[in-house]
């Protein structure tokens, strides 16, 4: 686990800023915690008062100061009152995040990625924040390559995640990096949460409401669902929706953030990926199974989609089931 022993817990300390929105702050240990003895999580100030006010009406006390930053090998940064994200971090706040060793993993949950952009430390990286506020990020910090359409993005040892759930989503996605999908899937159950969501924040983003004789295409995409092994044709799709194709791309696109081509592959990949943890299936079977044509398809996308090819991704997520402490 990232250069620790595994007998030694992988310490995560979430740094609460002045403002801090109390659900967000809670997920890291919701998360991790449920973990067993895979990860400890701790609570810092960035002063050494430990008295943080948050975006309701109460303060907290935590047990640590900035100093704590120094021991992490996972940093993860809540949101804050979206009133100061306009202004530059105070002094103690930026000093804080200066304590982060070089090479330490470092996470963000919504307006988090402001800090940590303020901090320079997004300069010249992929980032995510709210869709909401993704206009203001872009004009503030130009040098972010910001993508406002994903639930989460890593580039390298920095990942930042969108609006509250995302950070659920972000938290599973670095159980399931350093321990695999069994252990991810657990926690996912003590959190009552899907292991993973498919799509990005577009689906999320409020539309206009449709027009009149018009429904949505969730019956559609239910059905696909069940059909991923047959081919798919856009206008079968469509009829079954009782939509012309061009109406139900569109309806499509507003409804979910993309195609229904791109849909349609990442479900695929999607269940090619259980697949592959979960059975030992050849991967010109799995490609069968989920609607690729060929093996050589499977690969294809698989490597487009998430960087591995699927005997990469067996051996990752295959390795047997992990103990939860």
């Amino acid at each position: 686990m990232r250069g620790m022993p595994e007998s030694s817990p992988h310490r995560v300390v979430v740094l609460a800023l002045d403002g801090v929105y109390p659900f967000e702050l809670g997920i890291p240990k919701r998360v991790f915690g449920s973990a067993g003895d895979a990860y400890e999580v701790v609570t810092c100030a960035a002063t050494p008062n430990r008295t943080v006010r948050t975006d309701a009406d109460f303060t907290i006390t935590v047990a640590h100061g900035p100093e704590a930053l120094e021991t992490a090998d996972t940093v993860i940064v809540p949101p804050y009152d979206m009133a100061r994200i306009a202004d530059p971090l105070p002094a103690a706040e930026r000093a804080a995040l200066a304590r982060i060793r070089p090479g330490t993993r470092t996470v963000s949950i919504c307006t988090g990625a402001f800090a940590l952009a303020e901090a320079g430390m997004l300069d010249g990286r992929r980032a995510t924040t709210h869709w909401a506020l993704a206009d203001r990020f872009r004009r503030m910090f130009p040098h972010v390559a910001l993508d406002p359409d994903v639930l989460f993005v890593e580039d390298g040892d920095v990942l930042t995640s969108a609006g509250a759930a995302s950070g659920l989503d972000v938290c599973l996605h670095l159980v399931r990096s350093d321990h695999g999908s069994a252990l991810a899937n657990f926690v996912a159950k003590c959190c009552v949460v899907p292991p993973w969501r498919e799509g990005g924040q577009a689906q999320y983003i409020e539309q206009p409401v449709p027009e009149e004789g018009e429904s949505g295409t969730a019956p559609a995409r239910a059905w696909a669902l069940e059909r991923l092994d047959q081919p798919l044709a856009l206008r079968e799709w469509a009829t079954h929706a009782r939509m012309s194709p061009r109406t139900f791309a569109r309806r499509f696109q507003e409804e979910t953030g993309t195609s229904p081509g791109r849909w349609l592959i990442l479900q695929r990949v999607h269940r090619a990926r259980h697949l592959l943890e979960s059975t030992d299936l050849p991967v010109d079977r799995i490609a069968a199974e989920v609607g690729f044509a060929t093996g050589t398809s499977l690969r294809q996308h698989l490597h487009a989609t998430i960087g591995v090819t699927p005997q990469a991704y067996r051996r990752t997520f295959r390795a047997g089931p992990v103990g939860v402490g």
